[in-house]
């Protein structure tokens, strides 16, 4: 079984954020040798740059969505 966790840094709705999120999942795990999914991956919300970023732990994968510089 698979566990994720999300972590959203800004005042993006929830289904915004799990938007961004299913977009880098849709993409497969293309980073680390097909370990993880992408490290991070950028989208424009609103004009503003939102940052997805990734980790891969022991039993489960991360999401950090945070707005960029």
């Amino acid at each position: 079984m698979n566990k994720i966790i999300i972590e959203n840094r800004t005042d993006l709705s929830d289904l915004v954020a799990l938007q961004h999120i299913y977009s880098v999942i849709d993409k497969g795990r293309i980073s680390n040798f097909g370990k993880q999914y992408c490290y991070c991956s950028t989208f424009e919300v609103n004009k503003k740059e939102v940052v997805v970023w990734t980790y891969l732990n022991k039993k489960s994968d991360r999401f950090v969505i945070e707005y960029g510089g």
